[in-house]
């Protein structure tokens, strides 16, 4: 016959009492934090009430599916006296735990942000106060560890329903741009950037001239607001000198008129381990085009050990594209950053290169707001140093300066 609730908690009541004596009044004295963990099959919601009843204990918190107990405030005495109960299996101090310590990714640390004192990274969430546009697969409007102007999202992407990112790779970008310096997950090259998403290639990460058209387009519009814009796309193409009206090249010609806007562009110079110049926007003269350095330490002197693709540390990666358009070589092997979906995830490629130098754009025009796009240019080459293997794997006879801001 089934029992009553009263009877039940009698019967349990009964079980407790002969192990945890009567007393006419609870024990007084400091208390702590503890996880009572029972023994299996007994009821964690009928001998928290019980033990609460007896001795006064605090609940918090009752487990009763993957463990069986509950967390409450008591006293030593009556932590003494419950672990006698036969149906308690131990007793543990409630500790505290934290979010996961932020990590300086190996680019953001080998490019000495964490020595800039702008970006001024030291845990605490002092964001630098500049707006960066990612041309790209969108960005994920929802990242705990991004700074996503939400109302300043564009969709260009034919494909796409939204800003949003379903692919991945304009998140990545994103943080590397300016993840935030808040302790957790990873920091960027200019912690707290206002990220405005603009999304031109669809979740296969691919797209057409008229959408990256477009993105362009917007970031023009929206050029008294938007100093930086970072393009980690390309594809077949050249330059004509002439910002397109001879070649009849669209993307050109908006790139310059953004540029004569006053948005500094930063392009990813192409993952072929071909000469940029047959590349575009890579090949333009108006951006800031970025090759890729393999580094696996954050240090230089080629010591790190490959880890997540082979490639000889501290030189120019194996699949960069390189020669006269190159403007900076900023790392892009194995770089962590932000991810689709709140997370986080570690990629290679010149397009996680050219992020750390729209960071560098970034901090630089924070604190030099009326710079042009090309004297953005030039305090970034001439920031940068020449402290990296060569000639290495380069086959142009060209050492780029390596991304330095260790004085921005």
């Amino acid at each position: 016959m089934r029992r009553s609730i009263g009877t039940a908690i009698a019967a349990f009541a009964l079980i407790g009492a002969s192990a945890i004596p009567a007393q006419a009044e609870f024990d007084s004295g400091a208390a702590g934090r503890y996880i009572v963990v029972l023994k299996d099959g007994a009821d964690s919601n009928l001998l928290s009430r019980l033990h609460t009843d007896q001795l006064g204990v605090s609940v918090d918190h009752i487990y009763r599916s993957a463990v069986s107990g509950y967390s409450a405030v008591m006293t030593e005495s009556a932590k003494n006296r419950l672990e006698r109960d036969p149906s308690v299996a131990w007793i543990q101090p409630d500790r505290e735990v934290r979010a996961t310590e932020q990590t300086t990714p190996t680019g953001v640390d080998r490019a000495d942000a964490d020595l800039s004192g702008t970006a001024v990274i030291d845990g605490k969430d002092d964001r630098v106060d500049v707006d960066v546009a990612v041309i790209d697969t969108g960005v994920d409007l929802d990242h705990p560890d991004l700074n996503v102007n939400r109302a300043g999202a564009k969709n260009c992407s034919l494909l796409g329903l939204n800003p949003d990112d379903r692919n991945g790779h304009g998140s990545h970008v994103a943080g590397t741009i300016g993840a935030l310096d808040d302790g957790q997950g990873v920091v960027g090259m200019a912690p707290g950037a206002r990220i405005w998403p603009v999304k031109v290639l669809n979740d296969a990460g691919a797209g057409s001239t008229s959408d990256v058209v477009c993105g362009i387009d917007y970031v023009a519009a929206h050029a008294d607001e938007i100093e930086v814009a970072n393009m980690s796309l390309g594809g077949a193409g050249s330059d004509d000198g002439n910002c397109g009206k001879t070649d009849g090249d669209v993307e050109h010609q908006a790139i310059c008129r953004a540029v004569s806007a006053g948005v500094t562009f930063v392009v990813a110079a192409g993952n072929d381990a071909a000469d940029a110049a047959q590349s575009t926007p890579a090949a333009y003269d108006e951006v800031i085009t970025a090759s890729a350095l393999a580094d696996f330490d954050g240090k230089p002197g080629g010591l790190g050990q490959s880890t997540c693709r082979a490639d000889q540390d501290d030189t120019i990666a194996d699949y960069s594209n390189f020669g006269p358009d190159v403007d900076v070589i900023a790392p892009g092997t194995c770089i962590l950053s932000t991810w689709k979906g709140g997370g986080y995830n570690t990629i290679s490629g010149t397009s996680m290169a050219s992020p750390h130098v729209a960071g560098a754009a970034a901090l630089y025009k924070a604190t030099n707001p009326g710079a042009s796009p090309d004297q953005v240019k030039q305090a970034i080459r001439q920031a940068g140093t020449k402290d990296w293997i060569w000639p290495a794997q380069d086959p142009d006879g060209i050492q780029e300066p390596l991304l330095n801001v260790a004085d921005f």
